[in-house]
């Protein structure tokens, strides 16, 4: 398979979060997947199936094990098809379900992409969940914004959602990875996506992702559409709105991630943002 790199979610290589994307990965089983995705080491490598009626099937791996839907990644393949085969809408068909892509170029030549998510939703942590997951944090219940109430939070794959009250909390991560991982596992949570309200729609966030074998994601486009559900569902945010979430600051590897959030309750989350390929 030819594997290709990119960063997504920034327009220098230096920033954004690297993805590996294979562009016609038919024949290749589970098995041959992910032992690609582990040679490469990215926090995902997408893999891509031409179909006939012109859209792709799309898995998605990460070291560790195959998950069912990545945003970063899900950018970096449809920026790395229009450069072969030129900007425009195409469907992914992944195992989360049907979500469509746009692709444009920039003046500057720069090419962004924005999915559509699947339909989103959230749902309240499991009693013992909430404590549990502060303790593998070792965060503390009165570190946490009143205002973003923890909730769990899908729109594509799920991710609790846990707003601190301050940038400094967000900014100290320094969590217990195996026992957060193992939480994760039990409860099929991808992330977690780690917020901070800065303005009525500029966000700070931060991911842990151990399930995959990887401390941080420096851009999650998966959660950022979660997200952006998660808002809408409590009626956090005047709609329809757009946000700005930044991401990957705190690790030197600086992202923007822009998510659009439409008044009907029944439509997908936008999540848009540019990539470009890591040089050799």
């Amino acid at each position: 398979m030819d594997v290709l790199r990119y960063v997504a979610f920034a327009t220098d290589a230096s920033g954004g979060n690297p993805a590996g994307v294979v562009l016609d990965a038919s024949g290749a089983d589970e098995a041959a997947m992910l032992a690609v995705a582990a040679e490469v080491g990215y926090s995902e490598t997408a893999f891509a199936v031409p179909r006939p009626d012109g859209g792709l099937d799309v898995r998605y791996f990460s070291p560790l094990a195959e998950v069912s839907f990545c945003g970063h990644a899900t950018i970096a393949t449809a920026v790395a098809h229009a450069r072969e085969h030129g900007p425009g809408a195409r469907d992914f068909h992944t195992r989360a379900g049907l979500v469509r892509v746009g692709t444009s170029v920039g003046a500057d030549g720069v090419i962004t992409a924005e999915l559509v998510s699947v339909p989103p939703r959230s749902v309240p942590p499991a009693p013992d969940d909430l404590p549990e997951l502060l303790a593998a944090l070792r965060w503390s219940a009165d570190e946490l914004d009143p205002a973003l109430p923890p909730r769990i939070a899908y729109a594509g794959a799920w991710h609790p959602v846990i707003a601190a009250s301050t940038r400094q909390r967000l900014a100290a991560l320094d969590y217990d990875m195996a026992a957060l991982g193992d939480l994760m596992r039990r409860r099929d949570w991808t992330t977690v996506d780690l917020v901070w309200r800065e303005s009525e729609t500029v966000f700070h966030a931060r991911n842990p992702f151990p399930p995959g074998g990887v401390v941080e994601d420096p851009a999650t486009g998966a959660a950022a559409g979660a997200f952006g559900g998660y808002l809408r569902e409590l009626g956090l945010v005047a709609l329809p709105a757009e946000l700005t979430i930044h991401q990957g600051d705190d690790m030197g590897r600086p992202s923007v991630l822009t998510v659009g959030i439409p008044a009907d309750p029944a439509e997908g989350i936008s999540v848009r943002g540019a990539a470009v390929p890591i040089p050799d």
